[in-house]
């Protein structure tokens, strides 16, 4: 249950007459320049995005929240006594 080879080329000649092939040479070349462009920005993206870890790991400790000290300390007993 796939696209045959007869299916396949059904489409094809389809896709021909209703583009012509000026058209077709044209989408072609724009459709490989977007994916070359893609593949670029993701090799950029990626090279970036490690330097930019590597800088916030070096910039500053881990930061602590009062809520998160408050829940590792016991709270004290209190000597207030409600009258």
């Amino acid at each position: 249950m796939g696209i045959g080879m007869r299916e396949l080329l059904i489409i094809l000649v389809v896709v021909l007459v209703v583009f012509g092939t000026k058209k077709l040479k044209t989408i072609g070349s724009d459709l490989g320049g977007a994916v070359r462009g893609f593949k670029k920005a993701m090799g950029d993206g990626e090279a970036e995005g490690t330097e930019v870890a590597k800088q916030l790991q070096q910039a500053a400790p881990d930061a602590e929240f009062p809520e998160t000290k408050a829940a590792a300390k016991p709270a004290a007993p209190s000597d207030n006594k409600a009258a």
